[in-house]
């Protein structure tokens, strides 16, 4: 754990890509330039091709970096895990209180997104939107156990494993721990795409956050 507050590179399994994006000026515009064409005409539409004209390289260059583009969504997918459970390890530290210290780590996974200018290559608020449209793309696939075995979704099980233990460091007796804590992690993405897109399917609003729902939804769950 404090490895992980130390060091202010967000690690991605290696095996995700051939050249880490992050050694050198290509790679960073790569990841620049991909998340906001992404955003902008969404993952079906968006190839190789049209992210080499964005950025004035050939499309070749790119797959020095990425064999594909189902690869470069799941560097975005376990750099924005790694993020957050960056941000939530750092939040909860310090925090005695087992209760407090589960809300606080809700709140990081739950909440609207706000740039860190740490990493000024990555908007991470269009990241997010990318997120909450894209992320079930990065493991609905057929290769899905094999990528699993290789290592590919390690940092987004090891988050859900801590909010896990949260959960247990509160109600030790709770059966359904793990099952919580993943239903809260893609429950968030979930109730911001309603938000966004069905109002009518969600009670979260303006004044209604998902992290006031899932916050309550949790503490009435284990303390039953």
């Amino acid at each position: 754990m404090i490895n992980l507050l130390s060091n202010l590179k967000i690690s991605v399994p290696d095996k995700i890509y051939i050249k880490d994006p992050e050694s050198s000026k290509l790679g960073k515009r790569i990841i620049e330039h991909s998340i906001l064409l992404i955003n902008e005409i969404g993952f079906d539409g968006f190839t190789f091709k049209k992210l080499g004209v964005k950025i004035g390289s050939n499309e070749s260059s790119i797959y020095r970096y990425f064999e594909s583009k189902h690869k470069l969504l799941l560097y975005l997918t376990s750099w924005y895990w790694a993020w957050i459970e960056y941000q939530m390890v750092f939040a909860t530290f310090n925090l005695p209180d087992p209760q407090e210290k589960l809300f606080k780590a809700i709140e990081v996974i739950t909440k609207s997104i706000e740039e860190d200018v740490t990493f000024s290559h990555i908007n991470e608020i269009v990241l997010n939107r990318i997120i909450i449209n894209e992320n079930s793309k990065s493991y609905l696939t057929k290769e899905v156990d094999s990528e699993n075995k290789e290592g590919y979704f390690v940092i987004y099980k090891r988050m859900i494993q801590r909010l896990r233990d949260m959960i247990t460091a509160i109600n030790p007796e709770y059966k359904f721990a793990t099952s919580l804590a993943s239903t809260v992690v893609e429950g968030a993405l979930h109730q911001h795409f309603l938000k966004e897109h069905f109002t009518s399917l969600t009670d979260c609003n303006n004044n209604i956050t998902p992290t006031d729902f899932f916050k309550e939804l949790t503490i009435n769950a284990i303390s039953k």
